[in-house]
């Protein structure tokens, strides 16, 4: 197994492991802390099964069974799918595309570790694949911050809410119904650490992200707005960001306790990409929450 580094803020790509093999606990060890390390990894030229891909991704915790309910693979509701094809006038998948910045599950108590992203169809257009995946490095944006705002915005938590993201991407893109009240009422809001010490790395990474973050619990209403406004700024830098150019066969997986990631939405409906995904949660880390 050897890591190959993106020179970027973020990333590295794994070569010489077979993801269809169960992981030797000598492998998940070194694995687990690349993902500390890197925050994301790729896995080049992979085939597997929906099963494999599962088996692989639950060696890292426990699968969480999307809110939404939906494009799941039949069988194997912990293997969700992406994808923007339509089949007699039904989508395959929910788009990811143009998701803006967000982290996966901050709006659950039981927040997520890694995603895990297998390509199967990925759209390219003169050469270039299209879809591509954006990542940004919470270990940074916070070391960076204002030490008079770290201190001030110490032991400070936010409100994550499920609902802010759904309704923003039925909104503007028009892709999702309207969640349900029992959907709802299974994802009330949740607060976590504004910062948070990362359970790999033990360093302190920024908690917060554009998508689900709401209100810093602590603050004047206003206040929290300028903060977060500011904060949402600040982590999206270019110097924090990495980009994954996606090919077929590529296993994508990242730590979203450490970043943020965007989905790029350059590709038309024709352009079809197709993309099968396990979320994985914090439960080797956390009992309950990071709080």
């Amino acid at each position: 197994m050897n890591f190959i580094e993106s020179g970027k803020s973020l990333g590295a790509r794994v070569e010489g492991l077979d993801l269809s093999v169960p992981l030797t606990d000598a492998q998940f060890v070194q694995l687990e802390q690349a993902l500390g390390k890197y925050g994301v990894l790729s896995y080049p030229q992979q085939t597997l099964t929906s099963q494999q891909l599962k088996q692989f991704s639950e060696r890292f915790g426990k699968l969480e069974v999307n809110v939404a309910n939906m494009y799941q693979e039949s069988g194997l509701p912990e293997v969700m799918i992406l994808s923007n094809k339509v089949e007699n006038g039904k989508p395959l998948g929910l788009s990811d595309a143009g998701q803006d910045w967000h982290t996966d599950m901050s709006y659950s108590k039981m927040i997520a570790f890694t995603n895990v992203l297998y390509g199967l169809e990925i759209p390219h257009r003169d050469g270039e694949p299209l879809g591509n995946t954006e990542f940004c490095n919470m270990h940074a944006a916070y070391d960076d911050l204002p030490e008079s705002l770290k201190t001030k915005l110490a032991g400070m938590s936010i409100t994550h809410n499920f609902e802010k993201f759904w309704e923003k991407m039925r909104r503007e893109k028009g892709q999702r119904p309207p969640l349900t009240d029992a959907q709802r009422a299974a994802k009330p809001p949740v607060s976590h650490p504004i910062f948070m010490k990362h359970p790999i790395t033990g360093k302190t990474v920024l908690y917060a992200n554009p998508g689900y973050s709401m209100r810093i619990n602590e603050l004047p209403e206003a206040e929290s707005d300028d903060i977060l406004e500011f904060l949402f700024e600040h982590q999206l830098q270019a110097k924090y960001q990495y980009r994954h150019r996606w090919s077929v066969g590529d296993v994508l997986m990242w730590d979203n306790m450490g970043t943020l990631h965007n989905a790029v939405a350059d590709y038309r409906p024709d352009e079809h990409r197709y993309i099968k995904r396990c979320q994985v949660m914090a439960n080797r880390y956390f009992e309950n929450s990071p709080a």
